[in-house]
Order: C-alpha cells, then structure tokens, then sequence
C-alpha cells in the first residue's frame, strides 16, 4: 500500500511539474521565435509572478524520489548525469534573467538568455526522459555505466517531442493571457505547434518499441487502460487545434487550446506509464525492487504530505492574484510602453 502511495506521489509532483513549469518553459522558448521586442517583454513579464513556484515541484519530485525508491535515485541520476546537469544550468540561468529583466527593462540580453536557457532546459528535460530507455548498467545495486552510455537516437527524439508540448502550451498561456497581435501570433503558431507536437508523439508512441523499453500490453486490462488513455489525449489535442484559431475573445475561447493540451501531456505520460508498470528502467530496475526502507517512507511521507497542500495553494494563489489578460493592445499596431504591464483583474498593490 504504501509503495502504490508513493509512486503515486511521485507521478503527481511529475506531472505537475511538467504541467506548471511546462508552459512557462514554452513561453520562453517561444521568446525566441518573436521579433517584436513588446512582445517578448510582456510573455516574460506573463510568467514572472509564477515561474519559482511552478519549479518548486521539481524538488518535490527528486525528495519523494530518493525517499521512497532510493535505488532508483542513486542509479537513474548518474545515469542521466550530463542532461540533468544541463537543466540544473539552464535553470539557475533562466530564473535570473528573469529576475534581472524584470528589474531593469527592456534588457534585451536577459531576455534573450531567458529564452535560450529555457530552450535548453526543456530539451534536456526530454533528452533525460529518453535515456530511461536504455539499458541501466549495474555492479552491486551501483551504477556501472558511463556519462555518455544513454545517450541515444530516442533521447533526441524525446528532447525534441517535449520542446514541442512545452513550447504549445506556452502559446497557448500565452494566447489565454494577451490580447491584439500578440494573441492572434499566438493562436497561429499555438496551432501549429500543437500539430508538430502531435506527430512527434505519434512518432515516439511507435518507435519506443525499437528500444530497450517497449511497450507491455500483453495484458487486456493494461492494453484497455493504454488505448484508453491515447483517446483522452486525442481528444485534448483535436480540441485545441480547433480553440487556437477562434478569434472571439472569450474565456472559454481562450482557456480550451491550453485545457486541451493539459489533457493531451498528461494522458500520454499515464499511458506510457501504464505500458510500463512496474518497471523503472531496463532490464529490471522495477517499482517494488527500488522500494525504500517502510519507516523512511512513512516518516518522509508526512513531510512531503504537508508540504505539497503548501505548493499547491501558492500556485492557486499566484494564478489568481495575477488572473486575466496583460494589456498588450487590443488593436492591430496597437502596443504600450515596452515596460509597462498591466494585468486585468489583478488586485491593487
């Protein structure tokens, strides 16, 4: 019970993670593709009030990771040593550039190191995801492998898939959150790179099964939850698709293209996880075999239990404090100060 617990906990802060941080990752990177000085200013300033606390997940899920399946932890980290380490960088440089563009406007370089940095970061997130296909080396219950033996075709395929998803859901907060031109380039290139998201993930669902880890549906059980699952997210994905490009103004209008996705990224990583269940990594490093001692546990249990109900009504609060639309022209040409935001809805300080 308390193992099932776990792993539970350990899905969720990832998939909060990949939800919350995601999309701010993704407005970063789609930074890079925005000529219009304006707008890259107010996508930074769009996810400034809440990036800390999204990434405050990401520690959740290394504590509940090392306290309740620490073989796991110990092999699977130095396993995916150089691409974890990318993304600690990129990071620690992505939250001080936001932190210095914001005090110092226009600051076109933090800006751009904010997109860079958040480029990296969601490649190499993907890039580690991909690496726990190959296959785990191990002397003793101790990593036997070298830095560069994940390394693999797969992995870039994966770092490529999840740059896409975030960069979608970026366009998408982003559309939800602007108004004029920067919500009509949105819309457009939210739709497209919704498209290109979907194939890839079409593209990984089939070539995973050339790896090390493919898919196990030899169950009916597993195979009907799978299929199950791939159907949520197809529905996620055509329902998007078809929000970006409405240009009525309305809050449905504007929150379906990111609902839409949040239902697609989410059901997928629970289908993979489902066809994999209960191994970790190849060739059996698996759920009950990595399993923590019972009173760890139970005692870190209590710790991350009061913890994540904190993290959680942060996030809410930081959403809802800065609810509604920046103020980023409601005509075409139409734009204010570089350095001015305004955010509808928001309270007064």
């Amino acid at each position: 019970m308390i193992t099932t617990l776990w792993l539970g906990v350990v899905v969720l802060c990832l998939l909060m993670y990949v939800v919350l941080d995601g999309y701010d990752l993704g407005v970063g990177v789609a930074t890079l593709f925005d000529r219009d000085a304006a707008h890259r200013r107010h996508m930074l300033e769009s996810v400034a009030v809440g990036w800390d606390g999204n990434e405050t997940w990401l520690i959740l899920l290394g504590v509940a990771l090392w306290a309740g399946f620490p073989l796991a932890f110990g092999t699977v980290l130095p396993h995916a040593y150089l691409p974890i380490t990318v993304v600690l960088f990129a990071l620690i440089v992505r939250g001080v550039s936001v932190e210095l563009a914001s005090q110092s406007p226009p600051a076109p370089r933090w800006t751009t190191a904010f997109g860079v940095a958040s480029l990296a970061a969601a490649f190499a997130q993907g890039f580690a995801l991909g690496t726990l296909t190959s296959p785990l080396r191990l002397h003793d219950n101790a990593f036997a492998g070298t830095a560069f033996g994940a390394f693999s075709w797969f992995a870039v395929l994966t770092g490529a898939t999840v740059t896409a998803a975030y960069t979608a859901l970026g366009y998408a907060y982003t559309k939800r959150k602007s108004s004029g031109r920067l919500r009509a380039t949105a819309a457009r290139r939210g739709g497209v790179t919704t498209a290109v998201t979907v194939a890839l993930l079409t593209v990984v669902l089939f070539a995973i099964n050339a790896t090390a880890a493919p898919l196990n549906l030899t169950s009916p059980g597993r195979a009907f939850a799978f299929g199950g699952l791939l159907l949520f997210a197809a529905a996620g994905a055509v329902t998007s698709l078809a929000a970006f490009p409405r240009q009525r103004q309305t809050g449905a209008a504007d929150t379906l293209p990111f609902g839409g996705l949040v239902v697609t990224v989410v059901s997928v990583f629970l289908a993979l996880g489902v066809a994999r269940y209960p191994v970790f990594m190849p060739p059996d490093l698996t759920v009950d075999g990595s399993v923590g001692p019972h009173n760890t546990m139970v005692f870190v249990l209590v710790g991350i239990g009061l913890n994540m109900p904190l993290v959680l009504a942060y996030n809410v609060f930081a959403h809802r404090a800065f609810a509604g639309k920046l103020d980023t022209g409601s005509r075409a040409g139409e734009e204010p100060a570089p350095d001015h935001l305004v955010v509808t809805g928001a309270p007064s300080s």
